[in-house]
């Protein structure tokens, strides 16, 4: 196999492969899969939140681990960031619109699951 990037033609589009180990889609894929990284997304499909918000809407996560999801989410063009300059700062995140589009099978994924189970206790 050849170093550096591949890429997979298929018919007149050029793809990257998400399976060779230096493609730079695998590391968003990898951010967007992660633990916490759907749940970011899933949170930020209907409204913008700020930081707080967003981690009381996802139980569980802790202040570092949002941090260092938002960070790569943001990076990677998915998530954006607006910092107002009060005391203390006040930072809201919202999807971008490539977020968005990631994020939308992930809504219907989640729509499918949670309308397809059954009721708890109920069999």
């Amino acid at each position: 196999m050849v170093e550096g990037v591949q890429f997979t033609q298929t018919g007149s589009e050029a793809r990257y492969d998400v399976f060779h180990t230096d493609c730079p889609a695998r590391a968003v894929v990898d951010h967007v899969t992660s633990r916490w990284g759907v749940w970011v997304l899933i949170s930020l499909r209907s409204n913008d939140l700020r930081f707080y918000e967003l981690r009381e809407s996802i139980q569980g996560i802790s202040e570092k681990m949002l941090a260092q999801t938002l960070r790569a989410l943001v990076q990677d063009g998915l998530v954006w960031r607006q910092v107002e300059p009060t005391t203390p700062p006040q930072v809201t995140y919202g999807l971008t619109e490539f977020g968005r589009e990631v994020g939308e099978p992930l809504t219907e994924l989640f729509d499918r699951i949670t309308q397809r189970l059954p009721q708890h206790g109920a069999e």
